[in-house]
């Protein structure tokens, strides 16, 4: 192809589709960072993993009960919510309890609620003990959930959170733990549940912000005398979802309520990519049309402030050879927050493109009129 006419092709491509940047999203306002009395904390947005504010978040500290958030995950994925199981002296702890009687059998199901809302011990021993028979191979799987997930920082001796050597996490993968479980649909509805009646119980969630705090979806307490205070809640608000780590907080009702409000209006999802849309053009060459419309494979949001920006760079090849399938991955879309890439997504064919008839190039005005097209131009 003469050089004059590539470089007209290659003019026509950019004016059929020109690259788009996301449009910088300006926050509702400009809130204040809440002073926060817990030794570690972390408010991270659970769908990206951004953490938002955050202090001493990667320090490894004892976590008590908040352990039960990997105790469920892991009964989940080990266990069925209608199993029944038997309780046996081994498995009654001291601490908070749900009130287990040796020889007592109840589902799966009924340990989660005793589990997550009075944040039984005995519950957590039971579950174990059903779903690995024993607590060393069911703390294996734990230790394996976490290495999986990238938590660095965290080690489990036990699965109720007793205060134990090597045992202990850090409020940054604390977050990660909550925003994979409130993914999982049974934690979600126990997470949530404020009362439930399940193996002749009536039992009550001890966090107390699913009643106070707009938004809150979830979440789990836990004291220890090593620990103190720990508390991971999620909330959601619109689009958006947060997660809220303090450890060692003796004021962590107050600070997670104020991590939040600052968390809600300080930062928006802004969307940078929708799965469908197209964004680019690639040249084909030897192709029934001068170029393919590429789409986003996926959609991509991120948590953006006031005076931060999204935009988009494009990773594609020079041209590709027809024909082109429907589908077919042709290059990558970085997203990139004020000039750093905060993720990638594949683009991908939005249609298919033959190859031109044997014989026949497309003239120039037949490309100039294909790429016109795209635009909805003659």
């Amino acid at each position: 192809m003469p050089r004059l006419l590539r470089t007209i092709l290659a003019l026509v491509l950019v004016l059929a589709f020109p690259l788009r940047a996301a449009p910088c999203c300006a926050a509702p306002c400009c809130a204040a960072a809440p002073d926060v009395s817990a030794s570690a904390f972390v408010l991270m947005d659970a769908d990206s993993g951004r953490v938002l504010l955050a202090r001493n978040e990667t320090d490894e500290l004892p976590i008590a009960s908040t352990t039960k958030i990997m105790t469920a995950l892991v009964a989940l994925e080990h266990g069925s919510s209608s199993e029944l199981a038997t309780v046996r002296r081994e498995h009654l702890r001291e601490g908070s309890s749900m009130y287990l009687a040796e020889g007592e059998t109840l589902t799966v199901e009924a340990l989660l609620y005793g589990l997550m809302l009075p944040s039984g011990n005995d519950a957590a021993e039971c579950l174990a003990g059903h779903c690995a028979g024993g607590t060393e191979q069911f703390v294996a799987w734990m230790n394996e959930t976490a290495h999986a997930l990238g938590m660095e920082h965290t080690a489990f001796a036990n699965p109720s959170g007793l205060d134990a050597a090597g045992h202990y996490s850090c409020a940054l993968d604390m977050a990660r733990l909550m925003a994979r479980a409130m993914r999982e649909p049974t934690f979600a509805r126990l997470a949530s549940t404020t009362t439930a009646a399940a193996g002749g119980r009536t039992m009550t969630n001890h966090n107390k912000l699913l009643g106070t705090l707009s938004g809150c979806i979830g979440g789990k307490t836990g004291y220890t005398g090593a620990a103190g205070r720990t508390l991971v809640t999620c909330a959601e608000r619109g689009a958006t979802r947060l997660i809220a780590v303090t450890l060692r907080d003796g004021n962590d009702w107050a600070d997670h309520t104020a991590l939040y409000e600052y968390g809600f209006s300080a930062y928006r999802n802004e969307t940078a990519l929708t799965r469908g849309n197209g964004y680019a053009l690639c040249a084909v060459r030897g192709g029934a049309a001068p170029g393919v419309r590429l789409a986003a494979a996926e959609s991509f949001s991120y948590p953006v402030a006031e005076g931060e920006s999204l935009t988009l760079r494009f990773d594609l090849p020079d041209a590709v050879y027809a024909p082109v399938k429907k589908g077919a991955p042709l290059g990558e879309a970085a997203v990139l927050l004020d000039g750093a890439e905060v993720g990638r997504i594949a683009l991908v064919a939005a249609e298919t493109v033959d190859a031109a008839e044997s014989g026949r190039r497309p003239a120039l005005s037949d490309r100039l009129r294909a790429a016109l097209s795209l635009r909805g131009e003659s």
